[in-house]
């Protein structure tokens, strides 16, 4: 563990008195896991029980180990999860020590008082910022204050920007931890800047600019998403749409944040505007694809976009995306092209454009193939390679700048390397494993590639044209693969990364996509083979094999732009003309090719012998090691302590790593760390640093100025008496309401699964006692016979699909006299079943395209709407009512109203009903009258020790009326059985 700078003990000597309760607002970066990581050890006492709520299972793991390596082993954390068992998470509390434990699991343990909630220590709350009323966290938080006064809470958080949102947003979340003391840290805080300042890194910015192609490309897509947000504001000038800016849009959140802005009428909201705001995540990816894509990668994803796009018998497009369609489009489309390859206008798509090959050639070729990959094959022009087509392949300027920065270093390693042989001097700290971060594992593995396959002896530009060029060739496999799959009816599938990666056998099966054995996958490559040989001898031998569609076609060359649309045109035909032009070239099966490439290159790596194996295998000096590396959370601290390297290249920038490397640095006096910081120049990369850097601080100073102006909330003391709970609603019909004082807590008995859900902790917010149970019919018990099943809207139309709701309906009237359907909408979002502008119009039929005779009309085969099926559920089940409620909050207040007068359920009774294995239950019933039970229609095996309950023996069912029966079993059912009874199986089982 790395040591604690003056600035984290200051911290902890504020935060760690167990009297206090605190919540620290941290900057990102500067070691939050080392703070809650030292107040685990100093709260790991004998006889203490210290719970970390809410944190991640990758943080769980990390702040495990950071313990052990600080020596609080023997238990050290130990994590409580899903597979634990009841008895066995007793056992442990009781125990004691740091557990790290689920929200949900953690609530029902308090409720059910597995848990001594008097004898916790303290909590450790994680992730502040997304405790919110409707969070499991402040159900918790609640019910820890119940019962224990004395206990501490800490929470934390390093996401200043996400409490920003609403009124007061810092003063609601102090208000559900119950916490009345803040303590903020941003970078610019006084003893921060001085820790940090006192010893720099050699830090060499480099500003690279995007090339002439890159550039225009950018220029173009930051033109359509200015149009797109132009066109949603001008869609939708009600709403407050004041942060929909170009800059806002380049961060992932802001997807988030325009769906939160139009949630309140996304049930008004038409097709346009929906295809604007997925417009708007489509050009933020295209903005970072980019810049992180090699350029036949994102030429293939511009061409998935195409093939994404929908397209009528006539060519019109419906619901295009409007900035597709646009010149900025055109230059999208056609410079991305360019990057890639040019074709000729001359060329000639004919049995000419590949060299034939006999069956004798066939293993020159395969070494042909096996040298071209490997890069050997110099500048001859590649045998796969058409005619007409010139790869131009234009490489990331990044690369050649990383070269050029991994050369200086290792000079400058050889400079201290030469200096350490002088005897006297000591050697300096630190190693030299050259250490690149990027954004993500995509980009990593990309920037590996390169290095591992760049030629240092081409120049500037071009050392990783081998590697492009091995891409191209897997370009123009994956497009004719889609052409194929096309052919035969099959979907496409994305361009892969690479097919040298992976194993003969796994790469085979994965260039095709196809879920078939491996033994299957390699006899039909080796049929394939078989025929594509005999193919060849026939091209050879005569003119029959050379005649074949397309293969005197020419590809025509490129029109200049002379309309919007013509960049979708001129990317389809040129898709259409190399898929064609692949599909032609029976001689030259490509992925036979490279399945003979993995195949050998697999058969080379099984021939190496001892010292071969130690020459491509063994371990690595330090100076020889480059570590490509994402950027991760609060992990990258004990990176850098482990491997303390002295050159740190930031492929891409990033704030949070910036400042620990400041810490890095501070916390290793006598070690010089040179760091190079590369950013393209005038780019949405450069933008979005510099963005986020501001918002952060804009964060900070509105949490500063909110926290000197705040009123701090009070928390009342509400006890277990639950104050004015206890006292029920009173009835002025007898004795003028003084005979209608009850001490009975307003309890609900609540299903384990339902803690899923917000409601649970909102009925507790209501002063109601939640009971948890494992309930077989039903969701929630108000009264003994009021059950009620909570529905949201994705779980009701599923429920519907699958008929499990009509199962659940039906158990829900037998058992209980007033079954409840809840269908619960979200807060904030539209009430609604059904969006307005996807309903039909049902005054009028308009059916201008008729089926034909025999068909199925449009509406038929979408099936019947939601409505309709209420309304059968409805006519099926008589007795079930329906609530609507607009949010948790309104299904609270409507479950109060239903409780007033009303005994309270007992949850005994509640397990019992529908429990199979209940043995109070239709107990001494004759088995062989169970079975023949079990065998008449409407009775199941969740019902059938119902029925044995009401019935003496199997005579009195069948000497029962109809209406005996429906009240037995329910009325679909009840009458099902009894016509089968009286009429015989053709009437009961129809």
């Amino acid at each position: 563990m790395s040591t604690l700078l003056p600035f984290h003990k200051l911290i902890l000597e504020r935060i760690h008195d167990p009297t206090t309760n605190d919540l620290l607002v941290f900057a990102r970066g500067l070691g939050l896991r080392r703070i809650i990581c030292t107040l685990l050890k100093v709260y790991a006492t004998e006889g203490s029980t210290v719970l970390l709520v809410n944190a991640t299972p990758e943080e769980e793991s990390e702040i495990g180990e950071e313990l052990g390596i600080m020596g609080c082993r023997n238990p050290g954390l130990r994590v409580i999860g899903y597979e634990t068992q009841s008895k066995d998470r007793q056992n442990l509390y009781k125990t004691g020590g740091i557990f790290s434990v689920t929200s949900r699991i953690l609530v029902v343990d308090m409720l059910q008082g597995d848990i001594p909630i008097s004898r916790i220590t303290g909590m450790l709350v994680l992730h502040a910022e997304l405790v919110t009323p409707l969070a499991t966290e402040a159900f918790i938080v609640r019910l820890y204050r119940e019962k224990n006064k004395t206990g501490f809470l800490k929470a934390f958080t390093d996401q200043p920007e996400h409490i920003t949102n609403g009124m007061q947003p810092l003063k609601n979340i102090m208000k559900e931890l119950q916490i009345r003391t803040v303590h903020i840290y941003p970078r610019f805080q006084d003893d921060i800047k001085k820790t940090l300042e006192r010893r720099r890194a050699d830090v060499i910015e480099l500003s690279q600019n995007l090339s002439e192609s890159m550039s225009d490309i950018h220029h173009a897509i930051l033109q359509c998403m200015t149009n797109t947000l132009g066109e949603l504001k001008r869609s939708n000038s009600t709403l407050d749409l004041d942060d929909f800016n170009v800059e806002n849009a380049y961060f992932r959140s802001f997807d988030v944040i325009v769906r939160r802005q139009l949630d309140a009428v996304w049930h008004k909201t038409g097709p346009k505007t929906k295809q604007l705001v997925t417009d708007l995540g489509i050009l933020r990816r295209l903005l970072s694809y980019l810049l992180t894509y090699d350029p036949l990668q994102f030429q293939a994803y511009l061409e998935t976009l195409l093939a994404t796009s929908t397209v009528t018998v006539m060519g019109v497009k419906q619901n295009r995306s409007p900035w597709m369609i646009s010149e900025a489009a055109h230059i999208i489309f056609e410079v991305a092209k360019r990057r890639c390859y040019t074709v000729s206008s001359t060329a000639k798509l004919s049995g000419n454009g590949l060299p034939q090959q006999s069956a004798a050639d066939d293993n020159d070729d395969e070494w042909d193939v096996v040298d071209e990959i490997a890069g050997t094959s110099g500048e001859k022009r590649p045998k796969w390679l058409p005619e007409g087509l010139e790869p131009v392949l234009e490489e990331l300027p990044k690369w050649s700048l990383l070269a050029e920065i991994l050369l200086e270093a290792d000079e400058e390693i050889l400079r201290m390397e030469s200096q350490r042989r002088v005897p006297g001097v000591a050697p300096p700290p630190g190693s030299n494993t050259i250490l690149v971060m990027a954004s993500s594992t995509r980009t990593c593995t990309l920037i590996s590639e390169f290095l591992s396959s760049k030629d240092d002896t081409q120049p500037k530009g071009a050392q990783g044209r081998t590697m492009l060029l091995r891409k191209l060739r897997l370009y123009l496999w994956w497009k004719r693969k889609l052409a194929e799959r096309k052919q035969d009816g099959r979907p496409g599938f994305g361009m892969p990364n690479s097919a040298g990666r992976a194993g003969p056998n796994q790469g085979y099966e994965k260039m095709y996509g196809g879920g078939e054995g491996i033994s299957e996958a390699l006899q039909r490559k080796d049929r394939e083979r078989e025929e594509k040989r005999a193919s060849r001898r026939r091209v050879r031998g005569g003119a029959p094999g050379a005649s074949g569609s397309g293969s005197g076609a020419t590809v025509r060359p490129v029109p200049p732009p002379v309309k919007a649309v013509s960049a979708i045109g001129t990317i389809r035909e040129e898709a259409n003309n190399i898929a064609d032009f692949w599909a032609a070239q029976s001689v030259e099966d490509i992925d036979a090719q490279a399945a003979m490439a993995l195949d050998l290159t697999e058969a080379s790596l099984l021939t190496f012998d001892d010292a071969e194996f130690d020459t491509n295998y063994g371990l690595l000096e330090p100076q020889l090691t480059v570590l490509v590396r994402p950027y991760s959370d609060d992990t990258d601290d004990r990176m850098l302590a482990e491997i303390q390297p002295r050159f740190i290249v930031m492929y891409e920038p990033n704030m949070d790593f910036i400042r620990r490397i400041e810490v890095y640095r501070s916390s290793n006096p006598g070690l010089n760390v040179r760091v190079y910081h590369m950013v393209y120049g005038n780019s949405c990369e450069e933008h979005k640093y510099l963005a986020g850097i501001r918002k952060e601080k804009d964060a900070f100073q509105r949490l500063i100025k909110e926290r000197g102006t705040m009123l701090l909330p009070i928390f009342e003391d509400r006890g277990d008496g639950r104050g004015d709970a206890l006292i029920k609603t009173i009835s002025t019909r007898i004795a003028g309401g003084r005979k209608e004082l009850s001490k009975t807590v307003s309890q609900v008995i609540v299903d384990m699964r339902e803690f899923r859900s917000t409601l649970p902790s909102l009925l507790h917010a209501t002063d109601m006692l939640v009971i948890p149970a494992t309930l077989t019919v039903g969701d929630y018990i108000l009264t003994p016979d009021i059950c009620v099943e909570r529905k949201s809207l994705p779980d009701l139309v599923s429920s519907f699909n699958s008929g499990r709701l009509f199962t659940q309906c039906e158990l829900m009237s037998v058992h209980y006299k007033h079954p409840i359907l809840l269908i619960e909408f979200e807060e904030d979002k539209a009430f609604s079943l059904e969006v307005v502008s996807d309903l039909k119009s049902y005054a009028k039929p308009t059916n201008k395209y008729p089926p034909k005779k025999g068909g199925v009309s449009e509406q038929q085969q979408a099936g019947p709407s939601v409505q309709s099926k209420l309304v059968l559920l409805m006519l099926s089940f008589p007795r079930l009512r329906i609530i609507w409620a607009s949010s948790p909050y309104a299904t609270a207040e409507i479950f109060a109203d239903l409780k007033a007068n009303m005994p309270e359920p007992d949850p005994r009774t509640a397990i019992a009903v529908g429990a199979e294995e209940d043995p109070d239950v239709g107990a001494g019933v004759n088995a062989a009258a169970e079975e023949l039970l079990r065998c008449l229609p409407g009775i199941t095996a969740k019902n059938v020790k119902y029925v044995a309950s009401k019935v003496r023996n199997v005579r009195e069912l069948c000497e029962m009326d109809l209406v005996g029966v429906q009240g037995i079993l329910g009325i679909e059912p009840g009458r099902k059985c009894w016509e089968f009874i009286h009429q015989g199986e053709g009437k009961g089982t129809r």
